[in-house]
């Protein structure tokens, strides 16, 4: 398991190397490799700069094979305490399909509501699946 891990961490991070974040493709190969062969579903939040660089990243939740609880407070708060110029919201599907269910869209619209009040920007929310993912912001879900 933790040659496993490892190997995960290594696929996904280049040591001393600025992380942007700028693309889903770009944020697909940052988390992907940490994410896709998880066995539950996992909710992290990525903070960034100005530039779309990641300041560091954050799990919010950790739930079940299908779901996890997840609260604005939770979301939110690592973003005020950094502080983040916006964020980028995450989560897999241990299914390996990352086709978005319904909670995940009514989830993202509560997200994004939330974000308008506080005066942030969710640039995305990406779902990750095995070797695959979907932007909530290129289906225009988020505004």
């Amino acid at each position: 398991m933790s040659a496993f891990e490892l190997t995960r961490r290594l696929r996904a991070r280049t040591p001393g190397a600025r992380t942007s974040l700028g693309s889903p493709a770009e944020v697909h190969a940052a988390f992907g490799p940490l994410m896709e062969d998880l066995p539950r579903e996992v909710f992290r939040v990525a903070l960034l700069d100005a530039q779309n660089g990641l300041l560091r990243d954050v799990i919010v939740s950790e739930g079940t094979l299908s779901s996890s609880l997840v609260h604005p407070r939770e979301v939110f708060k690592p973003a005020i305490l950094e502080p983040a110029a916006s964020l980028i919201l995450l989560h897999n599907h241990p299914s390996g399909d990352p086709t978005p269910s319904r909670e995940d869209l009514k989830l993202t619209r509560q997200l994004v509501e939330c974000a308008h009040l506080l005066d942030l920007r969710i640039n995305d929310h990406v779902v990750i699946g095995r070797g695959r993912y979907v932007s909530l912001a290129e289906k225009g879900m988020i505004d």
